[in-house]
């Protein structure tokens, strides 16, 4: 990390964590942050649920909530970049604060609710991004929908035009009974009119599933059954947590879903499962706690074909991301891997 960009933390660390997040967007759409371009090599070259990667390593749903900042995410290393969530309407999300740094634990904790300009506002946006870089976009509901399987279909089929992938995310503890949506019963309804609005695209898209890391065997073995049945083309593993294991931060009672470094085993567990139950057959992509190469190897070797960050940001800044790149691409030839896709599942047994 140069001194510039420690300097640019230390400053943004000084401000609200909501103010200093849109801040951070601000200064990327204007230019303000140097940014490293494409990072590839053929080790890390990877393909993805028909998604030619030039790296592994993604930008989570929840930093670029409106897709005002795509054109430098896809220039600061990311192999792929998810915005959103969206839902149909705008809508405003819970009462501020509703972000929180847990410096202690390097993690935070969020109750935003999906706060986001809606689904036509956002489309017109990704309809004018970059041609190249993979792009996806995580769909949402309204807090006041009353038929919140009808809004993820109605938001990709207003935004799917626009965009090289989309997650159904039911995982977010931060609207009431969203989570409730992982039932085997009412995800299997909700992803049927997903899918079904998917065929109908005039450039039908990849369809990922998020899920909460913070469910049973049991559930598990139920989604990993539904999503097969779906015909989706993979899971995300995990969204926040609602645990506070281990936390020391005096902040670590705050409403919300916690992420960061405490989220790395408890997600890792929940992959592992998933490829274990999948046997390797549904691509996954880990993401939970990642902050270092190491990390994001091990979620690697744990199931995952490509991975996703956010918190690290706030703590790293965006010089994380080359970092971990080049890391990782050393770990793989330490290894003996010619190719990332070689390594996956390779330490799964150990996490479970």
């Amino acid at each position: 990390m140069s001194w510039v960009e420690r300097a640019g933390l230390a400053a943004l660390h000084r401000l609200d964590p909501e103010t200093a997040h849109g801040l951070s967007i601000r200064a990327l759409r204007a230019g303000l942050v140097p940014l490293p371009g494409p990072v590839s090599t053929a080790r890390l070259r990877t393909r993805i649920a028909g998604l030619d990667l030039p790296n592994p390593l993604g930008l989570a749903a929840g930093y670029d909530k409106n897709a005002e900042a795509i054109a430098p995410l896809l220039r600061a290393g990311f192999g792929f970049v998810e915005v959103g969530a969206a839902t149909p309407r705008p809508q405003p999300g819970n009462p501020r604060p509703r972000l929180f740094r847990l410096s202690a634990d390097r993690a935070a904790i969020n109750r935003f609710g999906f706060n986001n300009d809606g689904a036509e506002t956002i489309a017109a946006r990704l309809a004018a991004r970059p041609a190249s870089g993979v792009v996806g976009l995580n769909l949402g509901a309204n807090k006041d929908s009353t038929d919140r399987a009808a809004d993820y279909a109605a938001v990709l089929a207003r935004c799917g035009p626009h965009v090289d992938f989309a997650t159904v995310n039911v995982s977010s503890p931060n609207t009431e009974k969203l989570r409730d949506l992982q039932g085997t019963e009412a995800l299997a309804a909700l992803l049927g009119g997903v899918m079904e609005t998917r065929a109908a695209l005039d450039r039908p898209i990849p369809v990922f599933l998020k899920i909460a890391p913070d469910l049973t065997e049991a559930e598990l073995d139920g989604i990993a059954g539904v999503a097969t049945a779906a015909g989706l083309d993979g899971i995300i593993a995990t969204n926040t947590t609602l645990s506070r294991d281990g936390l020391t931060d005096p902040q670590r009672d705050e409403t919300g879903g916690l992420s960061g470094r405490p989220l790395f085993e408890r997600s890792t567990r929940v992959l592992a499962r998933l490829s274990a139950l999948t046997d390797g057959a549904m691509p996954l992509i880990g993401v939970g706690g990642i902050s270092s190469a190491g990390d994001a190897y091990a979620k690697i070797r744990a199931g995952a074909s490509a991975v996703q960050l956010y918190t690290a940001l706030v703590y790293e800044g965006i010089s994380v991301v080359p970092r971990i790149l080049r890391g990782l691409d050393a770990l793989l030839e330490r290894d003996g891997f010619a190719r990332l896709a070689d390594a996956v599942g390779t330490g799964r047994e150990d996490w479970l």
